[in-house]
């Protein structure tokens, strides 16, 4: 049972009976607790804002130090450019006999309209603006460099091609060495007894040694003439090559036909201007005749280079 409160007046000085109000109460309990809960709201509140605060902070000092690892492997990929650049260059450029690339082939594309403005409002705006344009510079690069290797590629391929159309062995077989009868340069003239050019080589062979074509081509010309080179093939290689082969006793090719190293074009024979059974061979350079035995190193050791290189020199008679 509940007691029964009193309070005094000071104006009638009596004890008057106070009558209990419900919704005061009420009002006063629901104010404690309202502000109650708006405490613990804002106590919640709080922490929870002081801890996404601090999980931010971690995330942005993550972020930051992502960004540096990037940077230093962009770093390390335009090096690694850089080299490929250098060697394409100074290298494969070099063996294929193809010119280096301007710099302002491989820098192209990499200038122009700022793009990246937006990025400059952003948090660590600066360093992922010269990321985005590191990036986008090596891209360029990246694809200059793409299409050289494909140039390349296909410089290698004509390449094996024209190795293999240039003049590189000896017309005949002369292991021994011992066939080179008169070489390149001034000799005396067999018939008119007077020096003058010797546009070949000529080897001494038993008529009837076979001749062989001494790199891939088509066959220019096969002509019978009575004097001169008398029965005699040229075929041009390409690459601005061409071989003749003279004084043969018989052709085993046509006009127009391809050769391929080391086939049977024909023999040895002593038509036309000739004092005896050889063959008279020519390698011609862009229309000039030049000395035949710079084109024999697939046959030839270093040592077997330089004795045919002995015999060739001396300033004998030649056979035509």
């Amino acid at each position: 049972m509940s007691k029964t409160k009193f309070r005094f007046n000071t104006e009638t000085l009596e004890y008057e009976r106070v009558s209990t109000n419900y919704w005061a109460v009420a009002s006063k309990v629901l104010a404690f607790v309202s502000l109650a809960v708006i405490i613990g709201v804002a106590s919640v509140m709080y922490a929870v804002d002081g801890e996404t605060a601090d999980q931010l902070k971690s995330e942005i000092a993550e972020y930051q130090t992502q960004l540096k690892i990037l940077e230093k492997k962009t770093l390390s990929m335009q090096t690694q450019l850089d080299d490929l650049a250098e060697m394409d260059d100074n290298v494969y450029r070099e063996i294929f006999g193809a010119d280096p690339i301007d710099d302002d082939i491989r820098q192209a594309g990499t200038g122009g309209v700022d793009k990246y403005a937006s990025l400059s409002s952003l948090t660590n705006g600066k360093e992922l603006k010269e990321l985005h344009k590191k990036l986008d510079n090596m891209g360029a690069q990246y694809s200059v460099q793409e299409k050289s290797f494909d140039h390349l590629i296909q410089l290698a391929k004509n390449k094996s091609k024209m190795l293999a159309c240039i003049p590189a062995i000896q017309p005949i077989p002369n292991k021994t060495l011992r066939r080179v009868a008169s070489g390149f340069g001034y000799r005396i003239d067999p018939i008119y007894r007077t020096r003058k050019m010797h546009k070949g080589i000529d080897f001494s062979a038993p008529r009837g040694t076979k001749i062989y074509a001494t790199g891939d081509g088509v066959v220019k010309k096969v002509e019978r003439a009575r004097w001169g080179y008398g029965t005699h093939i040229v075929i041009d290689h390409g690459y601005g090559y061409t071989t003749l082969y003279g004084h043969m006793s018989r052709t085993n090719v046509r006009r127009g036909q391809k050769v391929t190293r080391g086939q049977l074009i024909g023999l040895v024979g002593s038509t036309g201007k000739s004092t005896a059974p050889h063959l008279h061979y020519e390698v011609a350079k862009n229309g000039t005749q030049v000395n035949p035995v710079g084109y024999f190193y697939n046959d030839l050791t270093s040592e077997q280079y330089e004795e045919i290189l002995k015999l060739s020199s001396h300033p004998n008679q030649s056979f035509d």
